[in-house]
């Protein structure tokens, strides 16, 4: 009998994309990633909530072909001088995950967030348009 394989499922949320990375528990071999713009033809819609749906079950459906049944996920946001908050690509592709019938074992969020941070970019006066 095959054992229980494992998984962790990177999704990186931005205003523009959406990325589900799925490797395995070390993190170092990457199973299957998928995007949003891998899964529409119209730039625009990259980082909407369905192309990341489907981009997050396709993900999923490759990784429970190759084995997982059990994943963490991890939900990044741009993080740094940008947004701290996911876009809206996020929760539509933990659903996705959820439904395809991969097991959550649990749900981080590791976005970058600065304690002391580098100068934001765009000078004293901002940026000039």
């Amino acid at each position: 009998m095959m054992a229980d394989k494992t998984g962790i499922v990177n999704v990186y949320s931005s205003g523009n994309n959406t990325i589900v990375h799925v490797t395995d528990i070390t993190g170092a071999e990457t199973i299957s990633r998928i995007s949003g713009g891998m899964m529409t033809d119209k730039d625009r819609e990259k980082g909407s909530s369905f192309p990341a749906m489907q981009a997050a079950r396709k993900a999923a459906e490759q990784a429970m072909e190759k084995g997982v049944t059990k994943v963490y996920i991890k939900v990044r946001a741009p993080g740094g001088h940008d947004s701290k908050n996911p876009g809206q690509g996020a929760q539509p592709a933990i659903r996705a995950i959820a439904r395809v019938g991969l097991r959550i074992i649990g749900i981080e969020d590791v976005t970058p967030i600065p304690h002391d941070t580098t100068r934001k970019p765009g000078g004293r006066k901002g940026r000039r348009l």
